[in-house]
């Protein structure tokens, strides 16, 4: 173990690393199958879904619910089984034996016989300040949970690869009016996507253009950009707009555990087959953290509760 000041010990039959929807879930089964679980919320309780404001595509609440509230139920259904909800942050493991070793925030170590990873992944952001000034107020890196709050509006939407352009295409049957602000004179995406992008009438490229800011009172109106930048003709360019989609990747919050569990190119976390196993025995992974492909709360939840069935199962086979 790198960290040299651990002090407590403890031991568990079911560590869950990470809150949102995936962890929660994983809590609520793991707690319901008598598995005592021990749940750290990381540094995001409640993940990505917390800044984001209206859910309306969530199972189960038909008038829709915030971001927040939806976590704090799941929280609560969690706790009301006895799953046991801690503050604190992964950093360092030691996943060798039959007894997984977490260290949490340097202090503590716990000895679990599972582990569940449900530690997410983070939406990458052009690192300006205003997009932290109007998050969940025109700010969005889901087109799929917000796209329907901008029906009939003018948005824009940033990338050049597959992601930037399912997500453009699928703004545009909501909206009035997609930009595809591009940084590059052409797209990383692929053929297939190309063609279907030039098929689709109300999405206008933005070749070359970058980002500088938003405009707004309280909410996003517009966007200012540069084009060319750096060149001879570079120029600046201000666009009408009501919502702002982020779709140049995410980044999987798995770092702590690479030294153990095998990623992709990535960072996301394999799991063999349908199921949620790792390549450690006793160590499973669910939500956004093994998931590069639809990265949706009830996606997540479903396979938190996978997450919790393989790890029973793999607690009763080793008894």
């Amino acid at each position: 173990m790198s960290d040299t000041n651990v002090t407590n010990v403890e031991r568990v039959k079911c560590l869950i690393v990470g809150s949102g929807p995936a962890g929660y879930t994983a809590a609520i089964y793991a707690a319901r199958a008598n598995m005592s679980p021990v749940l750290y919320e990381g540094l995001q309780p409640g993940g990505q879904l917390t800044t984001t404001t209206e859910v309306e595509n969530f199972p189960g609440y038909p008038e829709g619910v915030t971001g927040p509230v939806l976590m704090e139920d799941l929280k609560k259904q969690a706790s009301r089984f006895g799953a046991d909800m801690r503050w604190g942050i992964v950093t360092d493991v030691t996943f060798e034996g039959d007894i997984h070793k977490v260290v949490v925030d340097g202090a503590t170590t716990i000895e679990a016989e599972t582990v569940i990873i449900a530690t997410g992944a983070s939406a990458k952001y052009l690192g300006l300040e205003d997009e932290k000034k109007y998050a969940g107020s025109g700010v969005s890196a889901c087109a799929t949970c917000d796209g329907f709050f901008y029906r009939g509006k003018d948005i824009a939407v940033v990338g050049g690869g597959d992601t930037a352009l399912e997500e453009a295409m699928y703004l545009s049957n909501l909206c009035k009016k997609v930009y595809l602000i591009v940084r590059r004179d052409e797209l990383r995406a692929s053929k297939v996507m190309q063609e279907r992008l030039e098929k689709t009438e109300n999405i206008e490229v933005l070749w070359k253009h970058q980002t500088v800011g938003l405009t707004g009172d309280g909410v996003v109106e517009g966007a200012v950009l540069v084009k060319n930048k750096g060149e001879e003709n570079e120029e600046n360019v201000e666009i009408k707009i009501d919502g702002f989609f982020l779709a140049i990747g995410h980044n999987p919050n798995s770092e702590v555990f690479k030294k153990y569990i095998n990623t992709d190119e990535v960072g996301y976390i394999l799991t063999e087959g349908v199921t949620s196993k790792t390549n450690v025995p006793g160590v499973f992974a669910c939500g956004d953290v093994m998931d590069n492909s639809y990265r949706q709360a009830i996606t997540a939840a479903g396979s938190g509760c996978k997450a919790a069935l393989d790890a029973e199962r793999y607690l009763a086979e080793k008894a």
